[in-house]
């Protein structure tokens, strides 16, 4: 389905929304809307109103409603977001925010930075949904307050936690589906008045699609083989959390999680077919009030990302013992120290100095393998009548690249029983991968690039939006310039194009009105090379220039139905605009019985009309597939 500017054009008017407005918002008991409240764009614990940004918060109540199977599932089609995957479940996704890189999305679970050292990709595949509470998506920069990879947004996975005073509370999850599809968790929370934890195992299983479409080998594109196998996908996660709050405010929090992964994709001796991936995050933090106005926040973490590759040569009629391909393990140290000082009743004061030490062990040969980042930061937040004032700086060390300042700045203004208006500046940069400077030439030919310069962008985003009780609508404009924006070019060898411009608009509109719940979203955006050479105004690969989501849910006493039709207009896969990928449109359909206390079944009926699409240049997607899902999660 290729969607018609005139029809974008039409939903904006009708749907008049922007991604700050609903954040996907909670219900108190006379089901009047409550304002979410997030963290992650200031850092400290705001409205999504006073964020003075564009914010989408996935609650686990959204999560069980939309019944997803990965990560891609929940974001695709929200404000600004592009997703890119290379085949079926559990195959590599990358998420374009805004239209900026997939590396220059900042992703962090329970506040550590995840992420691989190598590629600078988070691996958003590997992480099990199950394991997740919630979810806040920060659109546009965040430098000021984060550092390099922040440049076009960021996004905190929250994992689920125990509930002080919950008690004692077990909870189960069997669900199977088409391609023998299978996923299971188990696991317990619970607390008292001052202690909360929770622990969980789980394991999901896919015998999986073909990866790489057939006829990549003759033409030379995707994964320049064709490989005709199922490409099968297994998961073994672990996710836990225990913390104490001392009567005095005091407290000390763990948390933990373990994604590992056999992965089979498309491939060759060369590159491998199978691969062992191993997700690790692991984070803790003390917070305490020295003086009633000053709060102190000690935060430390690491995360890894270890892949190892094999390869099997099924495709080509025989079967070898498996041999190893290589290996790529990364590690992320990192530590912060935040202090928040209350100014005055409406003013408040943030500063903090954060470390990062990034460290890659390979059987590639990286000329360099070890850098680190120290960055000071300061943020002031005052309200002043209906005026709200946010003010950011930056200034980072990067062994590698020297030093980088980084800086925001916004104002809101809150009418009267009305929306709320807010224009915001932003600046940020992005320092390149080991693998765009270091990775070593493969047969005499180069694959990287190591006079490579940071990438720097500066942003300008104006919106509108308002919670009006159970309705909310919104709209944001925005522009970014990136200097120097780090691609590929047609011989794979990245390179910087001198400056890329992104223009865009959002919007959403929503109400959740007695038992009909309705959320849309849109996305109309132009993702131009703008270097003035031979691609010059040509689309940056990957993204879609128009997307827009609808999801409708209606609840019967303890019988719940809900759809969700998504469209996407057309996209290219390289540079040079000569690989183009069509639009399409997906319609889902969702249903769910409570049949007992706390117990609950699940169908969902995935991609209805069949219909076949590419996200990644002759890479295929999951046709119709169905889910059955067993729950029994005591509220």
């Amino acid at each position: 389905m290729l969607l018609k500017k005139s029809t974008l054009a039409a939903a904006l008017l009708l749907s008049l929304a922007a991604p700050a407005a609903f954040a996907q918002s909670t219900s108190d008991q006379n089901n009047n809307t409550l304002e979410p409240v997030v963290v992650t764009a200031t850092r400290t614990a705001v409205t999504a109103n006073d964020a003075l940004s564009s914010v989408t918060v996935i609650t686990r109540e959204d999560i069980e409603r939309l019944q997803p199977t990965s990560v891609a599932d929940l974001l695709t089609g929200l404000p600004g977001v592009s997703l890119a995957q290379t085949g079926g479940i559990g195959q590599q996704t990358s998420l374009f925010l805004r239209g900026t890189n997939a590396t220059h999305v900042l992703v962090l679970i329970d506040g550590v930075r995840i992420g691989s050292v190598s590629s600078g990709l988070p691996a958003l595949e590997q992480i099990p949904v199950e394991a997740i509470d919630r979810i806040e998506i920060v659109r546009g920069p965040r430098a000021s307050l984060y550092g390099s990879d922040a440049l076009g947004g960021v996004i905190q996975i929250f994992t689920k936690h125990g509930q002080p005073n919950g008690g004692i509370s077990p909870s189960v999850s069997v669900t199977g589906g088409s391609h023998g599809y299978v996923n299971g968790q188990a696991g317990v929370s619970g607390g008292d008045s001052h202690l909360w934890y929770n622990a969980s195992l789980g394991g999901e299983y896919t015998g999986g699609i073909p990866a790489c479409r057939m006829g990549a080998a003759e033409l030379g594109v995707a994964c320049f083989v064709d490989d005709p196998r199922n490409d099968a996908y297994r998961n073994w996660n672990g996710f836990a959390n225990v913390g104490y709050r001392w009567d005095d405010g005091t407290e000390l929090a763990f948390d933990w999680l373990r994604s590992k992964s056999n992965v089979e994709y498309a491939g060759s001796p060369y590159s491998g077919d199978y691969a062992i991936e191993d997700q690790y995050v692991a984070g803790a933090r003390l917070s305490f009030t020295p003086l009633s106005i000053w709060k102190v926040t000690l935060s430390a973490g690491q995360s890894r990302d270890d892949d190892n590759t094999f390869y099997q040569g099924t495709y080509y009629g025989v079967y070898d013992a498996r041999m190893g391909t290589g290996y790529f393990d990364s590690r992320r140290n990192q530590a912060s120290w935040q202090n928040d000082i209350t100014l005055s009743t409406d003013q408040l004061l943030t500063v903090g100095v954060d470390y990062e030490q990034e460290h890659i062990t390979s059987d590639t040969a990286y000329e360099e393998t070890t850098r680190g980042d120290t960055g000071t930061f300061a943020q002031y937040q005052g309200t002043f009548g209906q005026n709200e004032v946010q003010l950011a700086a930056r200034h980072d060390h990067n062994d590698q690249f020297g030093n980088h300042n980084t800086g925001s700045a916004a104002w809101g203004y809150h009418f009267e029983n009305g929306p709320t208006l807010f224009v915001n500046y932003g600046s940020a940069f992005h320092a390149p991968t080991f693998d765009d400077l270091y990775f070593p030439a493969f047969g005499g030919v180069p694959t990287s690039n190591p006079d490579l310069k940071p990438e720097t962008s500066r942003s300008f985003e104006a919106g509108l939006n308002q919670q009006l009780g159970h309705w909310n609508w919104g709209v944001d404009a925005y522009q970014t310039s990136i200097t120097n924006l780090i691609t590929l070019n047609s011989e794979f060898i990245p390179m910087n194009l001198s400056r890329a411009r992104i223009r865009g608009i959002e919007g959403q509109f929503g109400f959740n009105v007695d038992d009909w719940r309705v959320q849309s979203y849109l996305t109309l955006l132009q993702p131009k090379n703008d270097d003035g050479g031979p691609d010059n105004g040509d689309i940056l690969p990957r993204r879609a220039e128009r997307t827009a989501r609808v999801d409708v849910d209606r609840r019967f006493d303890k019988f719940n139905i809900g759809a969700t039709f998504f469209a996407s207009g057309k996209r290219y896969d390289d540079v040079a605009n000569v690989y183009r990928m069509g639009g399409y449109a997906t319609t889902d359909l969702r249903a769910s019985y409570s049949f007992a206390p706390s117990w609950q079944v699940e169908a969902k009926l995935a991609n209805v009309f069949d219909h076949h699409y590419e996200t990644a240049y002759y890479y295929n997607q999951l046709g119709r597939t169905w889910y059955l899902t067993l729950r029994y999660s005591p509220k």
